[in-house]
């Protein structure tokens, strides 16, 4: 396959996710969390499916489209082990979604913090809340969801919290 058809793949599974996520969050209440902002792509999908929640966007450094940016206080820039950690603080209530795009091209580098953020994440999510994610994670308290038709698996991944 070519990196073209697995760039593809890979959006159309992201946005395959997200739509799916945002039907099983429909009756769980909170803001969503966006792990890896990047060019603000899924960050702008996830508005458009779910106009009336509150986006929390994290990522190491602004490279998203200008339209695509947050206001503050819903950008949190910095290392993931800091801003998660300083979320705790700052949400208003429990988070419904959190959409972790975190992989950064390099396999171990990628499942190193993926296993470094999953800790960090788990906490600031409500009962009911859905977790999509580009890498595998050990999430204590949530179980696997069946990913939509169409997603091939390890392409990306689905729990939902207890």
């Amino acid at each position: 396959m070519s990196r073209l058809d697995s760039a593809i793949r890979r959006l159309e599974a992201q946005r395959a996710a997200i739509d799916h996520a945002a039907q099983l969050i429909k009756n769980v209440p909170g803001p969503v969390l966006e792990l890896g902002l990047g060019n603000g792509r899924t960050y702008d999908h996830l508005r458009l499916r779910l106009p009336h929640r509150h986006i929390y966007a994290f990522d190491r450094q602004v490279a998203a489209h200008p339209d695509c940016i947050p206001a503050a206080p819903y950008l949190l820039l910095g290392d993931f082990n800091d801003t998660l950690k300083q979320a705790r603080g700052m949400l208003p209530e429990p988070a419904a979604l959190a959409h972790c795009d975190t992989g950064t091209g390099d396999e171990t580098a990628s499942q190193a913090l993926a296993a470094a953020i999953a800790p960090l994440i788990r906490p600031l999510l409500a009962p009911g809340a859905v977790i999509i994610s580009d890498q595998p994670m050990m999430l204590t308290g949530s179980s696997p969801v069946p990913l939509p038709e169409g997603i091939a698996t390890g392409r990306i991944f689905l729990w939902r919290c207890a």
